[in-house]
């Protein structure tokens, strides 16, 4: 019944819903974090960063505005000069861009998205032959997009050097 009662009372009434549910605060304005607002809800540094990171976005230098919703997200508005040029704004016409079909998953071929490509064992094997993979339990992971390309992913082929993201413990 307390749960109706406060849905009604957030519906009917603006500041009922401010005093409930809150509202949404600027975190970045004009590239600039907004520190007053993370401390009045407890927000961190990491926390902002890593809202930021799930928007794609790198680089603090990107960002014009960062506003943290009601609900926990972080919508992020990109500085002018770093947002996205879409094709209609030039005059561009696009390709189809679909799904793309997994071939071997886990060192295994799915038969049936082999098939529904159109695509041969012998087909997958000439391709892994190309690029030096003997067996076929090497892959990962083995992907064909929409406009033929293989990507292939093998077991431990990790890159020499990982960029580490961790804060450096020595500043505690």
């Amino acid at each position: 019944m307390l749960v109706v009662l406060t849905g009604l009372f957030t519906l009917k009434f603006n500041y009922g819903r401010k005093l409930i549910e809150g509202e949404p605060l600027v975190m970045i304005q004009n590239g600039k974090i907004y520190e007053k607002n993370m401390k009045k809800i407890r927000y961190n540094l990491d926390d902002l960063m890593m809202q930021i990171r799930e928007q794609g976005i790198f680089d603090l230098g990107e960002v014009e505005f960062a506003i943290l919703e009601t609900d926990g997200n972080l919508s992020v508005l990109k500085k002018s000069q770093f947002q996205n040029i879409k094709t209609r704004d030039i005059g561009l016409q696009t390709d189809y861009k679909g799904v793309s079909s997994e071939i071997i998953r886990d060192g295994k071929i799915v038969e049936q998205n082999l098939k529904q490509n159109n695509l041969t064992h012998e087909w997958l094997f000439n391709e892994l032959s190309s690029r030096n993979i003997k067996n076929v339990r090497e892959v990962v992971l083995a992907s064909l997009s929409t406009d033929g390309n293989l990507y292939i992913d093998l077991q431990n082929d990790n890159p020499d050097y990982v960029q580490e993201i961790e804060d450096d413990d020595s500043l505690i």
